[in-house]
């Protein structure tokens, strides 16, 4: 599994021919957009910064992407994906299993917004993306220790606040790159380590 960053809350993950994207910006957004194929879209919210399905095309000729923008369960194709809304901005969490590793991306979440119910139904995690604006950044590690996570990659970071913000998980566990490559025999049980992906646009 590969996962890549692309700006804002956009994350790519390709697993064989296997292409979802998480929250691609639309053309109306101060980030850029991507434009790759996939056969699925996960759209946490309706905002010019997530909702940029349209700029996605098909792996599959006979296929239109399948753009999921909601809650609920689908499984299509062996890949498992649920929709979990939280209450704040209309928000909707997503899990995704694939290769037995299990994903979760938060959307535009506070820590205050993710009660035991939420972490309930997100279930165990292999691999947690999660905000880190500014007015959140006091949080982030509680919420990384909330959820319970062995790889935790940050979005809408600054620079100037990760080491601050992500100071209680210690230098040695942040690690920069330009793409993510696991498999799950690589998840060990150590402590968590945090990924912090270069934009790959």
């Amino acid at each position: 599994m590969v996962i890549t960053y692309y700006g804002a809350a956009c994350f790519k993950v390709q697993s064989g021919e296997t292409v979802f994207v998480f929250n691609p910006p639309s053309k109306n957004s101060e980030f850029k957009s991507p434009r790759f194929q996939a056969n699925f879209v996960l759209i946490s919210k309706n905002h010019k910064d997530f909702n940029g399905a349209e700029n996605i095309g098909s792996k599959e000729e006979s296929k239109d992407v399948f753009v999921i923008n909601g809650p609920g369960e689908y499984e299509v194709g062996g890949v498992y994906i649920k929709g979990i809304f939280s209450s704040n901005y209309g928000n909707t969490i997503y899990t995704v299993s694939l290769e037995d590793i299990n994903l979760c991306h938060l959307g535009f979440i506070d820590y205050k917004d993710l009660t035991p119910e939420i972490k309930e139904e997100i279930g165990e995690t292999d691999v947690l993306f999660f905000p880190l604006v500014e007015n959140n950044g006091d949080n982030a590690g509680k919420i990384i220790t909330y959820i319970g996570t062995r790889i935790a990659c940050p979005f809408y970071f600054k620079e100037s606040e990760l080491k601050k913000s992500l100071k209680e998980f210690g230098e040695s566990s942040l690690e920069k790159m330009e793409r993510l490559t696991i498999k799950k025999k690589d998840l060990g049980a150590e402590k968590t380590k945090i990924v912090v992906l270069t934009p790959a646009i």
